[in-house]
């Protein structure tokens, strides 16, 4: 049975916010899920973020598997703590900025308890994109201290810091190359900055390939293309709408205009059998190996 968790965290709008002034922004308890595996601690633990749909049948796939190998996996509801079910179509309501704070003070808290040792970052899609820049380090600098591995599945990778300094602990990525929704050229594009990060790609998968669901379009869904995001020295965030034409993406308004602008709607989800049974065995002794106690 899972243990019920009341995480003190807070509701940036975006990375911005994070960068520039967190302490105003607002302050929410989020609820949190411990599961333990048998045995005696300490266990190494995965924190988990879900995508932007919630928590669905392939998360719970993964987090079984980690549990039976023996590790601990804390289940954080960015959303139904803030009231929301999914953000497919606005991706506005509850942000990555948001769900960093969530993981980071689920760490905190987690770090206290003798049952549990080191602690990795795993996430869906939206909460890849959690997993992944979880370790850049002007964003572990204020939020808290490094995880130990991080596991982003098909994450968002748009972002693109002017500091490019990163944590090293290891970074597996698994992406589909078929990905119309969070594009694997991104991740292509970004890893070169990282210090210490795989990028595992699967061959005729789309996004959600862990699933068992079939290949499915979403007409509304807000999917990422070439832009990127890029974020200056001072936490301004900005995009190029088009060629030398940069507009400001740190409100929420700013970022519902351009959403609105540039008309990116529609994109596929749906499993691939052999990436799905290559992911959970994948995901699982990566974790295995990076949260052993003896590393």
């Amino acid at each position: 049975m899972a243990e019920l968790l009341e995480v003190q965290s807070r509701s940036p709008f975006e990375i911005h916010h994070i960068l520039t002034g967190l302490e105003y922004t607002p302050q929410i308890t989020i609820e949190a899920e411990l599961h333990l595996p048998t045995g005696e601690g300490p266990f190494g633990c995965v924190i988990t973020h879900h995508g932007s749909k919630g928590w669905a049948t392939h998360h719970s796939d993964h987090i079984r598997s980690w549990i039976d190998a023996g590790l601990a996996v804390c289940k954080v509801n960015s959303f139904a703590s803030r009231g929301v079910g999914s953000t497919v179509d606005d991706q506005l309501s509850v942000t990555h900025a948001m769900m960093l704070v969530d993981a980071f003070s689920t760490r905190s808290l987690l770090a206290h308890d003798p049952r549990i040792g080191k602690i990795g970052i795993a996430g869906w899609s939206l909460g890849g994109t959690v997993a992944l820049y979880s370790a850049w380090s002007p964003i572990i600098d204020i939020l808290g201290i490094d995880f130990d591995a991080h596991l982003p599945f098909y994450p968002a990778a748009h972002i693109r810091p002017e500091i490019q300094n990163w944590s090293d602990s290891p970074i597996l990525i698994l992406h589909g190359e078929e990905d119309d929704w969070t594009p694997i050229h991104l991740v292509e594009e970004l890893i070169t900055q990282l210090p210490n990060a795989r990028l595992h790609p699967y061959p005729d998968a789309h996004h959600g390939f862990d699933s068992e669901k079939e290949l499915t379009f979403l007409p509304k869904a807000v999917r990422l293309r070439k832009r990127t995001v890029r974020i200056g020295k001072n936490g301004y965030m900005s995009g190029e709408i088009l060629p030398g034409i940069r507009l400001p993406l740190n409100e929420r308004w700013q970022r519902k205009w351009v959403i609105r602008l540039l008309r990116n709607r529609g994109a596929h989800a749906g499993g691939n059998p052999s990436a799905r049974a290559d992911s959970l065995e994948r995901g699982k002794n990566f974790f295995l190996e990076q949260l052993s106690q003896d590393c």
